[in-house]
């Protein structure tokens, strides 16, 4: 570890900058970087994110002489100030990670306040209600932060007194009910610690640290870095500051804003802001702010400024920047800057701008943008022509249209999610805590709030729906329901939400497709221009790959034809050849099944019209096509005209103790070949008769499973004696391309010998994770998948995203392999990983040809091909 553990700021000077964020985290960063170039920012220091780790890593013990080194850093901003801490001089203590993680970790601000100093505050203002207000807040915070007191116990105190005082505001309490107010908190601080409210400002500040320290592991912050993939960084930095006061009277003021509209990306100053406030109130969604048209009206000559200090933030980090500001008693202070959240939408649009404006170049514009956030635009949006019942509006916060149950708390949310059911999360306001219900909710409703609130930020970030501040609704947590004028909805009610207009609806109001903008095709086409890697799709149906060549797929890199199989008019044919007792009768019920395939390989060379289509054969064992419900099994023999017993008999001979490792794949191919002869012939027919049609046509076999040359040779072998005899009967040239798929480890670790009998390499990482890892993916995910995430046994989800370290070592060393026996070999991956953007870039280093995904993740993969190739020129 580094010696230097502390790092000041302020002053138009700083010892950091923002390339520091590794060591101060981003906002200790860009606080360092704001003071450097000039910007009003109260001064303090950042302790770096290495001490968080020596304080982890010792278990959980102050680093030796910590407090030493803070005191002097104290001492430099009480000379700068010239106030002494505690008395006038108050800090906020906030965290800040390398990554940003808005509202997971914790913040306490009037760090300093006592019986003592909030007299002096009080009386050298001539301000009670500030100093009383500001010490309530201090004890909230601190109890919650620091003592682990449910706030909620606090804001019950809060909301009885504001009762009893006759105000609805918090900023309308009078000094003498704060007061009274204090000591109710203070009771409450000893009846749930067992001790009095600290008075020493200095332990005040050490146990503040700590706190700090210890948020980088609370539950909420460990479920963000696994929602969002964060990983790899040291802990957060401790931010201590010289306190700022927006609730010192009328002329002050707090907000947050950001420099251009983060749901659309349009060029207009986007600003939330509250009089007579603190920080905490906009952020929390406690009161409902005020917008930048209130703000100029009230303080032109500050809303001027302020809009001085947007262009220079722009245009210092060339990017969309989320602020938060102070004003104390008329004088502006810029509190925080980061690059901020936006969805997909404005993402497009705002890189798209900054380019025209020159604030970048084409590459980095594609950089700044979320390649999985794009997912937002390709799915589908309210019906305009759909009747719809408003039962209720509030501040559209995140576009989109949601639309599932009522729920009221995120335990709800997340049990509901699990059982397959589309919720909407209804709060009052949510908080850090509230994120599992977050991600698991397809929209989110509070009522209270405005577009830079919690729910607002974590909802666009997430690529949520919200309609945040509806203070048309009442909620009532308790009861489970929600009263939005004559209107009642309770929980597991249908209601909608348009995150675009603020509308809510009840009912489950019909979707339509959606409609890409002309920012979409400008950034597909700068993406195209700089990717290297080819775009494929995974597509069963001629439906899936027009859409693939709609979202600019270039082939299909994965078609499952057992998919076909499971068609509702085809699915008895299928039992009928497995149940078949004689070849002749398997025959007869293959020759039947024979004409549907082939139809369906001429859709699908039709839909690609030259670009290259991937068939891989029959992969899953047979006992999936038949029932093991006895009940079901009857009606089968019934459909089939065969013996109930037979039925059975065949599904008992056809059980495995481990189906993904049994019977399946090449192995099925070799030991029951006429199934594989008779897609082949579809194949071959198909082939020949798009071509009759004028469709140019590019047709791959691909042979899942193998892991020795040894089973790859003979079906290649049959394969091509098929061929030439139809090529031979039929007087035809029909061309096909034989490859495999690389997904046994065996196969990966011989692919020289492999690649001798193969056109091509695709690499279905699905399996070959599973058989790596030795994990079951359908097991894992049910056990203890998440919990080795969590505890970062497994840096993420292996089946989301490349094990790097593992897998794609096989990987690699498949693909350096093949292409020693064979330089021309085509190599691709065609697993869940194809879509996923951090295995994108993986699959560029490793120097595959393309990736193959969802057609609905092919837009995604263009855009992270392009940018895997931008960062690794």
């Amino acid at each position: 570890m580094a010696d230097k553990r502390i790092y000041s700021f302020g002053g138009g000077k700083a010892e950091g900058n923002a390339g520091m964020k590794a060591l101060l985290g981003g906002k200790g960063a860009n606080l360092a970087e704001m003071a450097s170039i000039g910007l009003p920012v109260p001064p303090g220091f950042t302790i770096t994110t290495e001490t968080c780790k020596a304080y982890h890593d010792a278990g959980k013990q102050m680093p030796n002489g910590l407090m030493k080194d803070v005191r002097k850093a104290v001492a430099a901003v009480e000379k700068q100030l010239k106030r002494k801490f505690g008395d006038g001089l108050l800090f906020s203590v906030r965290s800040g990670a390398a990554a940003s993680m808005p509202g997971m970790m914790d913040t306490v601000l009037n760090l300093g306040l006592n019986d003592e100093t909030v007299e002096k505050l009080a009386g050298g203002d001539g301000n009670p209600r500030f100093a009383w207000d500001s010490y309530r807040r201090f004890v909230t915070m601190f109890g919650d932060v620091v003592a682990g007191i449910e706030r909620k116990k606090f804001d019950a105190e809060l909301d009885a007194a504001k009762h009893s005082a006759g105000v609805t505001r918090d900023s309308d309490l009078p000094a003498e009910a704060l007061k009274t107010l204090v000591g109710v908190f203070k009771k409450v601080y000893r009846r749930e610690t067992g001790e009095d409210f600290p008075q020493d400002p200095w332990l005040q500040l050490e146990r503040s640290i700590l706190a700090v320290f210890e948020s980088w592991n609370n539950n909420r912050a460990i479920e963000y870095r696994r929602i969002h993939r964060i990983r790899g960084l040291l802990g957060t930095a401790v931010n201590v500051q010289a306190m700022v006061f927006g609730n010192l009277n009328d002329n002050s003021a707090t907000g947050v804003a950001f420099t251009r509209d983060p749901s659309t990306g349009d060029n207009e100053f986007f600003c939330d802001v509250l009089f007579n406030a603190q920080g905490e109130d906009v952020v929390a969604g406690l009161r409902t702010p005020e917008d930048f048209n209130a703000f100029k009206k009230h303080m032109p000559k500050l809303a001027e400024e302020l809009l001085g200090y947007r262009a220079a933030l722009e245009k210092h980090y060339r990017d969309m920047q989320d602020m938060e500001f102070t004003i104390e008693d008329g004088t502006l202070y810029i509190l925080q800057t980061r690059n901020g959240k936006r969805t997909a939408r404005a993402a497009l649009r705002i890189a798209i701008s900054m380019v025209d404006e020159g604030l970048l170049t084409r590459e980095e514009a594609i950089l700044k943008i979320d390649a999985g956030s794009l997912n937002q635009l390709l799915h589908p949006t309210f019906d305009p022509k759909a009747k719809v019942q408003v039962i209720a509006s509030g501040i559209p916060a995140s576009p989109g249209a949601a639309k599932g149950k009522a729920v009221f708390t995120p335990e709800a949310a997340e049990l509901l999610a699990h059982k397959g059911e589309r919720v909407i999360l209804v709060r009052e306001e949510t908080s850090p805590e509230d994120i599992k219900g977050m991600a698991a909710a397809m929209g989110i409703l509070t009522a209270r709030g405005g577009r830079t609130s919690h729910a607002a930020v974590v909802a666009r970030q997430m690529g949520k729906t919200c309609v945040a501040g509806c203070s048309q609704i009442e909620i009532d947590e308790h009861a489970k329901l929600f009263k939005a004028g004559k209107h009642t909805v309770r929980e597991g009610q249908y209601i909608s939400l348009n995150g675009s207009s603020g509308e809510v609806m009840l009912g489950d109001v019909p979707t339509v497709p959606p409609e890409l903008s002309g920012d979409f095709e400008t950034i597909m086409a700068w993406s195209d221009e700089f990717r290297t890697l080819g775009v494929r799709a995974n597509a069963d149906t001629p439906v899936d790959a027009n859409k693939a060549r709609e979202f600019g797929a270039e082939g299909i890199g994965l078609c499952r034809t057992e998919h076909m199989f499971f068609d509702a008019t085809r699915i008895n044919r299928m039992r009928q050849m497995i149940l078949a007792r004689t070849l002749e009768q398997k025959q007869e019920a293959l020759n039947w099944l024979l004409p549907m395939q082939r139809e369906d390989f001429v859709g699908l060379f039709r839909a690609m019209n030259g670009l290259p289509v991937t068939i891989r054969l029959l992969d899953p064992p047979l006992h999936e096509f038949l029932p093991q419900d006895p009940a079901i099994q009857q009606v089968i023999a019934d459909e089939l005209e065969v013996p109930l017993r037979v039925v059975r008999e065949t599904v008992e001979a056809l059980h495995e103790v481990n189906p993904m490792l049994g019977l399946r794949g090449c192995r099925l191919g070799l030991t029951q070949p006429l199934i594989y002869d008779m897609q082949v012939q579809a194949i071959i027919e198909a082939v020949r008769e798009a071509e009759q049609q004028g469709v140019k046509v590019a047709a791959e076999i691909m042979i899942p499973l193998v892991g020795t040359v040894d089973e790859l040779r003979p079906l290649r072998r049959r394969i091509e004696a098929q061929l030439t005899r139809f090529n031979l009967e039929k007087r035809a040239k029909v061309k096909v391309k034989i490859g495999t798929m690389i997904e046994v480890p065996r196969a990966a670790l011989t692919a020289d010998k492999v690649a001798e009998e193969a056109d091509f390499f695709s690499f279905g990482t699905n399996d070959l994770t599973q058989m790596t890892l030795g994990v079951s993916r359908d097991d894992a995910e049910k056990g203890f998948l998440i919990e080795y995430v969590v505890r970062g046994i497994f840096p993420t989800d292996p089946f989301a995203t490349i094990d790097a370290e593992g897998v794609g070592r096989l990987v690699e060393m498949g693909i350096q392999l093949g292409r020693k026996t064979r330089k021309d070999l085509k190599v691709g991956i065609c697993g869940e990983h194809g879509g996923d953007p951090e295995s994108i870039e993986f699959c560029h280093k490793a120097g595959m040809d393309y990736v193959s995904c969802s057609p609905y993740r092919v837009p995604i993969a263009r855009l992270a091909a392009a940018q895997a190739a931008i960062r690794n020129k």
